[in-house]
């Protein structure tokens, strides 16, 4: 670590330039880890704060301050996990992670009127896919945390061990369980065009009121599922089957208002929709595809999930659109 300067000579501590750059990498982990952004900007910053709570002795004595930054953070992760999931069994219907835009898109400034760092972007890979994110929900905390850590960010299970506070022969068997779940859920990928094909489709036999398009393109077993957190009017719990989901979806379209569009978006690096009124987002749709069917479909309406999409709009505000 870079030498201080001697205090009182009025210039910045020459470390702090390699202390903040690796924020974006925490911002990285703690989003896959918590599955939003907004917790994942909250642990980032207590990771900090006990950066800079040490005294200079203290942090100069940290040979590797990145791993100690990405330990702190991982243990904080870890704790938040299990709190959300107390917190998770009052949330008002179901539960989805924050959905994210694709860099170009992201809004410029967040609802406080703040500017939005290029640290706070997520890097979008298919370790963000909300598809990816749902089947982490079901892992436990200790299963996630030793999963990213050594499956997405190729940490040795020793390092993983420091923050889990296990031994890395069960880190080991933590991430091949993870491991385990993702196989076991995740479908064979349909490639990008496809997707982006079959989104297209489903928007357009969707603004048509195309009930047999629609059921053409959904899986018979599909799953549609909203998160309106309480603070804007969907479905409360999820629609399957294929027919079902297609009869909901027509009569949403006849009840939208005039107002209202809908947008092809990638959401967290897939091709997804968005429903934009006066202006304004108001719902994100993501989409898992299997083959030549839609087997998922997520849709977000919780205003305080939408900050990226609706930077510059109030957030938090109760809706009362008749739109899941």
């Amino acid at each position: 670590m870079s030498t201080r300067s001697e205090p009182g000579h009025g210039r910045p501590d020459p470390g702090l330039d390699a202390i903040m750059s690796e924020r974006r990498q925490l911002i990285n982990l703690a989003y896959r880890l918590l599955g939003s952004l907004a917790e994942a900007e909250d642990a980032v910053q207590e990771t900090y704060a006990r950066w800079y709570a040490m005294s200079p002795q203290q942090q100069d004595a940290i040979e590797k301050p990145g791993a100690w930054l990405t330990t702190v953070a991982g243990r904080i992760c870890l704790n938040l996990l299990g709190s959300a999931r107390a917190r998770r069994e009052t949330y008002v219907g179901e539960w989805i992670p924050e959905p994210l835009p694709e860099h170009s898109e992201w809004g410029s400034g967040r609802a406080d009127g703040a500017t939005v760092d290029p640290a706070d972007r997520v890097t979008l890979d298919e370790s963000v896919n909300l598809a990816f994110l749902v089947v982490l929900e079901a892992m436990t905390p200790a299963e996630r945390v030793a999963f990213i850590l050594h499956d997405v960010f190729c940490h040795s299970f020793a390092e993983v061990a420091e923050i889990v506070g296990r031994t890395p022969a069960a880190c080991r068997q933590l991430a091949s369980s993870g491991r385990r779940r993702i196989r076991a859920a995740q479908p064979s990928m349909t490639p990008a065009a496809q997707r982006r094909t079959m989104v297209r489709d489903f928007k357009q036999a969707w603004e048509a009121k195309n009930i047999d398009a629609l059921i053409g393109l959904l899986d018979p077993d599909a799953t549609a599922i909203a998160d309106g957190g309480g603070l804007a009017t969907t479905f409360l719990r999820p629609i399957e089957g294929g027919e079902q989901i297609a009869r909901a979806w027509v009569e949403i379209a006849r009840r939208r208002p005039e107002t209202m569009t809908f947008l092809e978006r990638t959401v967290n690096g897939q091709p997804g929709l968005v429903a934009q009124q006066d202006g304004v987002i108001v719902t994100v749709y993501a989409f898992d595809i299997a083959g030549d069917r839609i087997t998922h479909i997520w849709a977000v309406r919780n205003p305080e999930k939408l900050r990226p999409w609706t930077a510059g709009h109030s957030v938090g505000t109760k809706s009362a659109r008749p739109h899941p």
